[in-house]
């Protein structure tokens, strides 16, 4: 409980913002599986994946001991420039609700990306700079990360070749143009440009394309140019490792006032931005410091914690990435081109799909027409254009504060606002206009993809 009078925005000073990563998996008593060679099947050494990532990122992506990993000065710097970001108490949404839960959100919106994305597209550039490359290549989705990718590039002078999901490239041309602003190359994915969309393109004609497309031919274009590298904005160790700023920094805050949270919740896709907010939480919870109930808040269109299997999969759609063991739908699952927001990749970070096998969190599954509406009301009450994306996580957030105001219970809730929708709102249009519908696959859609997964001892 609060012994302070709460503002509406607690800031930290620049002194406070984190001066060092947190690596949620050095107090996992059950490791995360390791990534598999798809050829052979064995774990995957760090030889094995300079070809693709940056040296360094390949050592923290292995890292599962070291509990702190230091922020760069240059890094931190360019933090500065848009962090810490405000933990805001959600004052007008609880007097709108008449609930008694006392609401937090953790806004990542405050850069010209719109997103947390940020965090993460700085620190990989910067060791591909640091490494002497010419250029990185990745894919997108609903944009966030590819936008994040081509500012950070532009800063250290990096070449960004971006494979943007191609119902994403058509809905969002702004988002597209803001990347080729700061310099990037943006392709719709699967495309005719390399073999790997070749293929997927001759096997599912007129495909609206999926993340684990734009992976396949990123990782393609990476390890066919000499001085370029693949670098990937979720699902991976290293990335929710660069993202523990965001939970770091409402820990602090929180803790400024004496405020422990009930309930945190943050929306998921591959994980980066639920992994990030949570990790310090999470720790204690490891640690049996503290309790925290954590949800994963997913759409009903791409649920792969809710409706995954939890095995090993390709991270790509054409199969050449390494091996996973992670919640997911199968590598060849595409999201239907209903579905109007990010969120679109087939499986789940393995560090969190470890953590959720094992009981240490939950998840739930939304559709996206209630999603839409919570972002609206979320809109008219605290004055935010919210991402479709965020808009899982404030579904939930509502519903869980309505529940307290059922029961009289005065929880704390603290959710994950990624970042601002500003750029999707053709998706905000299809709803204003009553044309937005939900789309939920089928079990034997999913039964299906899941048929396909590869045979791992």
């Amino acid at each position: 409980m609060s012994t302070k009078e709460v503002p509406y925005k607690i800031y930290l000073t620049e002194d406070e913002m984190p001066k060092a990563w947190y690596n949620l998996r050095a107090d996992m008593k059950v490791k995360p599986a390791p990534l598999m060679h798809p050829g052979t099947h064995q774990p995957l050494k760090a030889e094995e994946l300079t070809p693709i990532f940056c040296d360094e990122l390949v050592q923290q992506e292995l890292d599962e001991t070291t509990p702190f990993i230091e922020i760069p000065e240059e890094i931190r710097n360019f933090y500065k420039m848009y962090r810490p970001s405000p933990l805001v108490r959600a004052y007008c949404l609880e007097q709108k609700l008449g609930t008694p839960a006392k609401i937090y959100y953790k806004f990542e919106g405050n850069n010209t990306s719109g997103s947390h994305k940020l965090n993460s597209a700085i620190a990989q550039a910067y060791y591909a700079k640091k490494q002497g490359l010419k250029g990185v290549t990745t894919e997108t989705g609903a944009g966030q990360w590819g936008t994040a990718l081509s500012m950070a590039c532009a800063y250290f002078g990096l070449d960004c070749k971006v494979y943007m999901v191609k119902v994403s490239y058509e809905q969002k041309p702004f988002r597209r143009e803001v990347m080729r602003t700061y310099g990037a190359s943006v392709v719709p994915s699967p495309s005719e440009t390399t073999e790997v969309g070749k293929k997927i393109l001759a096997e599912h004609p007129g495909t609206t394309g999926s993340l684990g497309c734009a992976i396949s031919e990123a990782v393609e274009v990476a390890t066919k140019n000499p001085g370029y590298r693949y670098v990937l904005g979720s699902v991976l160790n290293q990335v929710l490792l660069h993202q523990s700023v965001i939970g770091l920094e409402t820990k602090t805050a929180l803790d400024k006032y004496g405020i422990k949270p009930d309930i945190i919740i943050g929306c998921a896709g591959g994980g980066s931005n639920l992994g990030g907010l949570i990790a310090p939480f999470m720790g204690e919870k490891l640690r049996g410091e503290a309790d925290y109930r954590i949800i994963a808040v997913e759409p009903a269109s791409c649920p792969s914690f809710t409706r995954g299997t939890f095995a090993y999969d390709f991270c790509d759609t054409g199969m050449i990435c390494p091996l996973a063991k992670m919640y997911t739908l199968g590598s060849s699952f595409i999201p239907s081109a209903n579905h109007a927001g990010g969120l679109r990749f087939h499986g789940m970070s393995t560090t969190l799909s470890q953590l959720y096998h094992d009981g240490f969190m939950e998840a739930t599954s939304v559709e996206q027409t209630s999603v839409f509406e919570a972002a609206e009301m979320f809109a008219r009450i605290e004055g935010i254009l919210p991402a479709p994306e965020s808009s899982h996580a404030i579904r939930v957030a509502i519903d869980e504060a309505l529940k307290c105001k059922e029961t009289g219970e005065e929880k704390t809730i603290v959710f994950g606002l990624t970042g601002t929708g500003y750029f999707d709102l053709v998706a905000y249009q299809k709803y204003n206009d009553g044309e937005m519908s939900d789309y939920i696959p089928t079990d034997e859609e999913i039964a299906a993809s899941v048929a396909k997964l590869p045979k791992v001892d």
